[in-house]
């Protein structure tokens, strides 16, 4: 399908953010989608849940108690499916236990906008085709450092290709790297007086690595959707065939919240200046000081940074909760519900999943209702992810 890039690209961006006064805006968004449908189907969480071949994204540290030594899995999710039907992200994703104690991993994620039309006025008969696009490759390695908890280490390459040539400009991609850092805990299994169970607890420290800008100008350059995850669960091991496993996480992006914006269309900040008026002017001036900070110092001011203080950066701090039924490990059910505050974003959802087993395969489906006015991009949308998971087995403790 093909449509104009200025509707695509403008629809993509005001479904992810939303215009609010101070919301905090990123370079390459989709590093923050998610991919696979067992974390969809639980609020879009995993920093916490137990382990499985999706872990790259939510918190390597995970593979690092996985119970297959091999895995690999795919992923496909439809966006923006109220507008085209050829917008997608996919993932691919491979993970390796090298021996009880440690794992590597690796994956390919794609995010294709389809095919967009050039046109100049809308007579044009044969107007040019672009497919804009963004990828990213990581791998990584964990390792237990006790029998209960692990650490990772990961590295990310970033490339979006969303610029269009003009003629007198290239259509150069811009590039960029990331790192992550993230531990998990997993208890052992604890006996109760009515059931057995486990905690778990992890965390991740993401995608923190320099700005991305497409002209190689300090001015045009964004943030990196840097951002802190912690979480927290427990499995209630009923009997041999029944589980169930709560868990909740919180996140924050650790970039700085932008100092002015526009309410009503009016600019609302300080006089940067000092001409005693308030006006646009100021506005590109608070905007350009906030361009120049580096990514480094955007990490530690983001966590004390917001104008109206604590009670804002708490407003900066998004919450999923989310619950998985599972019999037999080859049957499972879940239920999830993701909140962001109003004043930030405002995407409020709950989320159905479903997961199915059989010998060495696994398919896991996902859907999302929107519990706001503001449009969500998943909405009505079905995501799929399918699973191979070979060779021995490690027994959980």
């Amino acid at each position: 399908m093909k449509k104009t890039i200025l509707l695509t690209i403008s629809l993509f961006s005001i479904s992810l953010i939303q215009a609010q006064e101070r919301a905090i805006t990123t370079a390459v968004p989709f590093l923050s989608v998610t991919a696979d449908a067992r974390a969809a189907g639980m609020g879009d969480m995993g920093v916490a849940t137990s382990s499985d071949a999706f872990s790259q994204q939510w918190n390597p540290a995970k593979y690092a108690f996985a119970v297959d030594k091999q895995g690999v899995s795919v992923s496909y999710t439809p966006y923006l499916t109220g507008l085209a039907n050829d917008i997608s992200l996919g993932q691919l994703t491979y993970y390796n236990k090298i021996s009880d104690r440690s794992a590597f991993a690796g994956s390919l994620r794609y995010f294709g906008f389809g095919d967009i039309e050039l046109r100049q006025n809308a007579s044009d008969a044969n107007p040019p085709v672009v497919s804009p696009n963004e990828f990213a490759f990581d791998g990584s390695y964990s390792l237990k450092l006790s029998e209960k908890f692990s650490m990772a280490v990961g590295a990310r390459y970033i490339r979006s290709n969303l610029k269009v040539s003009t003629g007198t400009e290239d259509a150069t991609a811009a590039n960029s790297f990331a790192i992550d850092v993230a531990g998990f805990y997993q208890s052992e299994e604890i006996a109760y007086s009515r059931f057995n169970g486990r905690w778990r607890a992890g965390f991740n420290i993401q995608n923190l690595g320099p700005k991305i800008s497409y002209d190689n100008d300090e001015l045009s350059s964004n943030f990196m959707p840097a951002n802190l995850k912690l979480g927290a669960g427990f499995d209630f091991i009923l009997d041999d065939y029944n589980k169930l496993g709560l868990t909740v996480e919180a996140n924050k992006l650790l970039v700085p919240t932008p100092k002015v914006g526009y309410n009503n269309g009016a600019y609302n900040g300080n006089d940067m200046n000092g001409d005693g008026v308030v006006d646009d002017a100021d506005f590109d001036l608070a905007t350009e000081e906030y361009r120049r900070t580096s990514w480094v110092s955007g990490v530690f001011k983001s966590l004390g940074d917001a104008p109206d203080g604590f009670s804002e950066e708490l407003k900066e701090v998004v919450y999923s909760a989310g619950a998985e039924y599972s019999y037999q490990d080859s049957f499972a059910m879940r239920l999830g519900y993701h909140h962001e505050n109003i004043s930030k974003s405002g995407l409020r959802y709950f989320t159905l999943g479903a997961g199915f087993k059989y010998t060495t395969v696994k398919i896991d489906v996902s859907y999302l209702f929107s519990a706001s006015n503001i449009p969500n991009p998943l909405e009505n949308t079905l995501r799929f992810s399918l699973t191979f998971n070979f060779g021995d087995k490690y027994e959980e403790y």
